[in-house]
């Protein structure tokens, strides 16, 4: 694993990054070994790092025979071609790395459409003349056109590959859009948050459904939609994909029919694992992700997840030393910021544990009780349409 340390970072965040980088890595079923960090400016133009770092983690991979090097941030193409080159192994950069994990994780169709597109557009500008063909040219008259080369012909493939792509994407773009509108004006509700807070665990709490849930991340890439029923009022609950720091601009694209189940829902549900030492980043990430996906205005419930991994042994009255996650408890935490934002409506729970799910659920009934009384005003008042209510049912 190597990162950066720029001017206004600390050591300590950089550190973390690379730990979600290691979990990144395990996920997609490799084994970290070693983290490489430098202090710079800026990323080296040429080989993102110094000349006198790139010989170490070269000294290290030969004497340990590393199979593969990951970066946590974006290379350029002549960037990965100089570092492969330099170092004589394969090199990923995070972008790649996620893509990877997509493409394992895609189980339906239509994931796997959407990352295959992400992944084409991403390997478009990095194409080099040893790029392998991505399949067997076609013969025949006309197939090749004279003094076209190796590289403009795997260019016209992915180019080709992109298109057909796209157009099966704008189909199932509108088989979605139909079923969204199937569902008629029901209140929607959709969970959303930073990957692996928990969110596919507290759908099958809520729902009493089976929805895939594992401690890795992005374990849910499909959107599943389950009809929930509190105290009579029923709305429908959405799990989405898990946003993540510099999620890749490609995937953002060719999930724009996954995310609108976000843009199109009613209220969302943002859940945060606060037992992260770097949780309120993470906020920030998914509220920056929905501020792109113009999804930020809508009503938000903030659910803070995890509590029974933050909350341990509860402080003495008379204990001074400062509230740490081993020694503060659930009563300290509703006192502070995040409980107390003035914006958002917060609870705690542990979706594990099943604490405090019915806090929610009475949080979750009265947005929604909001929203559908709006909607379907006869149902609180049905005396209010009926012009005689003499004689109803000539005038229902």
């Amino acid at each position: 694993m190597v990162g950066l340390i720029t001017p206004g970072q600390k050591e300590s965040e950089v550190d973390e990054y690379l730990k979600e980088l290691s979990f990144l890595t395990e996920t997609a079923g490799g084994v970290p070994v070693k983290q490489f960090v430098q202090h710079l400016e800026k990323p080296h133009a040429s080989t993102f790092v110094g000349s006198g770092k790139l010989a170490e983690i070269h000294e290290f991979i030969r004497e340990q025979e590393i199979r593969l090097v990951i970066f946590d941030d974006d290379l350029t193409p002549s960037q990965l071609r100089n570092i492969e080159s330099e170092l004589e192994c394969k090199v990923l950069d995070r972008t790649n790395l996620i893509l990877d994990i997509f493409a394992r994780r895609a189980q339906t169709s239509h994931a796997k459409t959407q990352v295959e597109l992400a992944q084409y557009q991403y390997l478009l500008p990095r194409l080099t003349r040893m790029w392998t063909h991505l399949e067997r040219q076609q013969g025949g008259i006309g197939a090749r056109g004279p003094g076209e080369s190796e590289i403009e012909t795997d260019r016209r493939i992915i180019r080709d590959k992109i298109s057909k792509l796209k157009e099966q994407l704008k189909k199932i773009d509108n088989q979605m859009t139909v079923q969204r509108k199937n569902r008629g004006n029901i209140v929607r509700v959709a969970l959303v948050g930073y990957t692996n807070v928990g969110k596919s665990t507290l759908m099958n709490l809520l729902s009493k459904s089976e929805v895939f849930a594992e401690d890795k991340l992005f374990a849910t890439l499909d959107t599943t939609v389950r009809k929930v029923v509190i105290d009579t009022l029923p709305f429908l609950l959405t799990d989405t994909v898990g946003f993540i720091r510099k999620l890749p601009h490609h995937l953002v694209e060719s999930f724009k029919s996954t995310l609108d189940e976000v843009r199109e829902a009613d209220i969302l549900a943002h859940v945060a694992d606060i037992s992260h030492p770097r949780f309120e980043e993470q906020i920030e990430v998914v509220n920056r992700t929905l501020l792109e996906l113009h999804a930020h205005d809508k009503p938000t419930i903030l659910i803070f997840n995890k509590t029974d991994k933050y909350c341990h042994t509860p402080k003495e009255q008379d204990d001074l030393t400062p509230g740490t996650r081993e020694n503060v408890s659930l009563e300290e935490l509703q006192q502070t910021w995040m409980a107390n934002n003035g914006q958002q409506a917060s609870v705690f729970i542990s979706a594990r544990q099943k604490t405090h799910i019915e806090e929610l659920k009475n949080m979750l009934f009265r947005e929604v009780r909001k929203i559908h009384s709006q909607r379907y005003p006869y149902e609180q008042h049905p005396a209010a349409y009926f012009t005689d209510t003499r004689n109803p049912e000539t005038l229902r």
